[in-house]
């Protein structure tokens, strides 16, 4: 059996070289560390090959047919993925998207960085040329997914066995302290007068979003708002007077700088100046309002 390197297979196969590593990791054939990508055990039983030269140095190759199914995992489209939860194949690019991993295209589907740690695919059709992703099975296990399709059809929330007791105590005490009980302009009721005026801001300028919506990770983390278009996410940071609520605005400040999310962060001050500075802050993310 004839063996490539990874960028070969990339072109053999019409991926992005990122898109060929991140199915060798997620098979446990490579690991990476501050020197690059490491064959494992695993991959050495696959026939990958460490080979070294004056031109690229150290590198791996592996063999030709290494990323056919049988090999690493069936790949599966959005029409798969909708026939095995039983809804309609027009609503799961809308969820994918939601949860930030896929983006609409002028014609099809984009994937994000997001959906590249989800083992997402980038693919064309050979006909159409029209844009769409692919995904491996592991998808129909993810539990932000799971969550998404519970709450379309009507269920409640599952619980994460990720939520450590810390965050989880923390939370619910900052809820029963801050009820919800601001009636804002659209119908949403909120935790404080702050994020009325945030939220009835967002309706009068025709903006879609969410409130307390849970980012699609596996820690047990919930945004102020949320905003589909354009996969922003807005905090508002009140009561940092209090240290125990200042060490959950940093935990959640690093948890936005983890997974490289749009957030936009807004201080007392800021609240009192809307029209000024949402407008500007989410043209960044490309969301025009007024």
């Amino acid at each position: 059996m004839k063996k490539i390197s990874a960028t070969a297979l990339a072109k053999a196969n019409e991926l992005q070289k990122v898109e060929v590593d991140n199915l060798l990791k997620d098979k446990g054939y490579i690991s990476q560390d501050d020197e690059g990508w490491q064959l494992t055990s695993a991959g050495k039983q696959a026939g990958g090959e460490v080979k070294e030269s004056d031109k690229f140095g150290k590198y791996i190759i592996w063999p030709e047919d290494i990323l056919q199914e049988e090999a690493i995992g069936k790949v599966i489209t959005a029409r798969i993925i909708a026939q095995h939860f039983g809804i309609s194949s027009l609503k799961i690019n809308p969820i994918l998207s939601e949860l930030g991993w896929i983006d609409k295209g002028l014609k099809g589907w984009v994937i994000t960085e997001q959906g590249k740690k989800q083992n997402g695919i980038q693919k064309e059709d050979k006909r159409s040329g029209v844009p769409y992703v692919a995904w491996t099975e592991s998808i129909l296990t993810n539990k932000s997914l799971l969550n998404s399709i519970n709450e379309l059809q009507g269920g409640a929330e599952e619980e994460t066995a990720s939520n450590t007791e810390t965050n989880k105590t923390t939370t619910d005490e900052f809820r029963q302290k801050f009820k919800a009980v601001h009636r804002c302009t659209d119908g949403h009721y909120v935790r404080s007068k702050a994020e009325m005026l945030i939220d009835n801001w967002l309706y009068m300028a025709e903006v879609i979003h969410a409130y307390e919506r849970k980012l699609p990770i596996e820690e047990d983390v919930y945004c102020d708002f949320y905003l589909p278009t354009g996969k922003v996410y807005i905090e508002y940071w009140g009561y940092e007077e209090a240290e125990k609520y200042l060490k959950r605005k940093h935990e959640k400040q690093a948890i936005y700088s983890k997974y490289n999310f749009n957030l936009i962060e807004l201080t007392e001050k800021e609240v009192q100046n809307l029209d000024d500075i949402l407008p500007r802050e989410l043209l960044k993310h490309g969301i025009k309002t007024y």
